[in-house]
């Protein structure tokens, strides 16, 4: 979509997020009428039964609660990771508003929460909170952005496409990075940029060792650095990279949603670790003696005077703690090269602080309203993602269809092109065979597998004897004809193959017997019931099966895709974005190897040109090779 004035778009922007919010009240009537079906738990976005086996205290005083299912069983799949905002209310008590929390830790029979107050109940249940604060920062940022004049109106200006980029003279850097060619040219593109640069980082390209170094040369420079993303862990993995070579780093944000290596580095520890916190807990002590001396003096005019004194005492003392505080968080802040958050910015936080440069990770996955919190705040900007794989999650098919499902970033590419995105092109994951399809379908043919990784293969993780017998870089296994329909999960909406699942599980069973560990294994399939028609299958904790979606910059030795789709129709569903399929495909490092429907899915293009690239490695195979599996 392009846009003519800035009126119409942030008005447009108001709609779609408009839309959103309507769209999240209805799904959570859905879940509710789910529920009156007999089964919460089927949304994914619900964990009920759950019992407090142990807890305690976290950062600034937080309260962690480890919850686990009364029964013992371990969890369901569900959409509660790490960092998803909850609401932790009674099981048996329907009118329980609950109290808000954070997930801050997940295994297979355990999630933990962090809360700010105990909670009162036999047994509870745990909801997936709408953000409706995130919505309204975003309304507020957007008119912020209508009204912006200056340099602030210049960027968005840009951004928006109404006016170009501008670039100075690439400069002669020194790289305090071993980079390769393409880096080195995002990387001087990048500080070249007077507005805004963008990062096209393919699958296993090193973008955040590039981002990396972009941050570096501006904080080299002088300069204050604002390094954002649209989820906790890409904040988080650019943060450990940043560390390396950076000390003056601070990551802004709940404790609870920050990896646990890296909470040292969080504005609450380090201002709960400076000698000046330790004079305000002194003074804290000191109010709450002068509190509880206050209630023990007698009533009378002496006493009520001595009481007025001490309350008036307490008060002081209450301010100058505050005052404190405020200065060691503005000393924290101030003292910072670079702050690193989520998109959802503290605004209050950060108070009127502006940045010359900030970066934007996963820009791709960032719905356009999330980043104008972070234009406000910048100088000039560098977006870095790839817009071949997922793009934003939006709830609203309506919003969806008319622009929301579209990154800022994806906008910009289409409409500048090469004059203001440069691409990363050697990757560091893939066997060539794997990388090969992408690279033509997605990549403009203009990626290269580095030779650390060209023809690794799984003889190299495998024993002598076992490496003799090593399975091919890449299968595909074709279910045509055998009547391996998939079906509609009963009571739900999702779809599953029990054949594919036995497939899936056939092949597990060889990797494991080849002498590969589980976790070297993952198994990603489109549909959530699949997903939990396979883990229940399967049963092995360490074996990650999951959605495209929760391997979105995950990578693994060998990756087995379930298809699902088969039936007579040759309907696929939402496979149709084919980008979900390029994330699953280049998830794999050494083997790849997939099932499914070739009768269906070629009714797609794509997926007949899939098949084809199969074909033309020879590793193109019937499920009528398996007998056992046929029986």
């Amino acid at each position: 979509m392009t846009w003519h004035n800035v009126e119409s778009y942030f008005d447009t922007l108001a709609c779609w997020l408009d839309l959103e919010g309507v769209a999240e009240r209805e799904r959570l009537a859905l879940r509710r009428q789910t529920e009156l079906r007999g089964d919460p738990e089927r949304s994914g976005e619900t964990l009920v039964q759950l019992d407090i086996l142990d807890h305690h205290i976290g950062l600034a005083g937080r309260i962690l609660l480890d919850l686990a299912k009364a029964n013992g069983q371990p969890l369901p799949h569900s959409r509660l990771r790490v960092g998803s905002p909850v609401i932790l209310s009674d099981q048996n008590d329907p009118s329980d508003t609950g109290i808000s929390g954070v997930v801050s830790r997940r295994t297979a029979n355990e999630i933990q929460v962090a809360v700010e107050r105990w909670p009162e109940a036999e047994r509870y249940r745990l909801d997936l909170s709408p953000d409706e604060s995130t919505r309204r920062k975003q309304l507020s940022a957007m008119s912020q952005a209508r009204l912006a004049t200056g340099r602030t109106a210049r960027l968005r200006d840009v951004l928006l496409g109404l006016q170009a980029a501008r670039f100075d003279t690439e400069p002669v850097l020194e790289f305090q990075t071993n980079l390769n060619v393409s880096q080195q040219k995002a990387v001087s593109f990048s500080v070249s940029a007077r507005d805004v640069a963008i990062v096209h980082g393919p699958p296993g390209t090193g973008k955040t060792t590039t981002l990396a170094e972009i941050i570096f040369q501006a904080v080299a420079r002088g300069e204050k650095v604002l390094a954002c993303a649209a989820s906790n862990t890409a904040v988080d993995n650019l943060m450990e990279r940043l560390l390396t070579g950076l000390d003056r780093v601070v990551r802004v944000g709940h404790p609870a949603r920050v990896f646990e290596s890296l909470r040292g580095h969080t504005l609450d520890e380090l201002v709960d670790s400076d000698s000046t916190t330790q004079i305000v807990r002194e003074i804290r002590k000191e109010i709450e003696q002068l509190m509880r001396a206050a209630k023990k003096v007698p009533r009378g005019g002496l006493g009520n005077r001595q009481r007025g004194e001490m309350y008036a005492e307490a008060g002081r003392l209450r301010q100058e703690a505050r005052t404190l505080e405020r200065s060691v968080l503005r000393y924290t802040l101030d003292s910072a090269d670079v702050i690193c958050t989520t998109l959802t910015i503290d605004d209050e936080l950060l108070a009127d602080r502006r940045f010359d440069l900030t970066v934007v990770d996963e820009a791709c996955q960032c719905t356009e309203p999330s980043i104008w919190q972070a234009m406000l705040r910048s100088e000039r900007m560098v977006l870095a993602g790839d817009h071949c794989q997922l793009p934003p999650t939006v709830i609203s098919d309506v919003a969806a269809r008319e622009g929301l499902g579209t990154s800022l970033m994806e906008r910009l590419v289409g409409r500048f092109e090469h004059d203001i995105f440069r691409r990363l092109t050697i990757q560091y994951r893939m066997h060539e065979q794997i990388m090969q399809f992408p690279s033509q379908r997605f990549y403009d043919n203009e990626l290269t597998a580095h030779e650390s990784v060209r023809n690794h293969t799984l003889n190299e993780l495998l024993s002598p004897t076992d490496s003799e017998a090593a399975p091919p870089v890449l299968e595909f296994w074709d279910t045509a004809g055998a009547g391996w329909d998939e079906e509609i999960e009963p009571d739900g909406q999702s779809r599953l193959n029990r054949r594919e699942a036995q497939w899936v599980q056939f092949q597990v069973q060889q990797f494991l017997l080849a002498g590969l560990s589980a976790e070297q294994v993952a198994i990603i399939t489109p549909y959530a019931a699949q997903v939990r028609w396979l883990r229940d299958l399967l049963n092995v904790p360490a074996l990650e099966i999951d959605s495209v979606d929760g391997f979105q910059g995950r990578e693994k030795e060998v990756v087995l895709i379930s298809f699902v789709r088969s039936n007579s129709e040759g309907e696929i569903g939402f496979l149709k974005d084919t980008r979900r399929t390029n994330v699953a495909i280049t998830r794999a490092r050494r083997c790849l190897k997939a099932v499914g429907d070739s009768a269906t899915l070629c009714h797609h293009p794509f997926y007949r040109e899939l098949l084809d690239y199969f074909e033309s490695q020879t590793a193109y195979r019937s499920v009528w090779e398996l007998p056992d599996l046929m029986s």
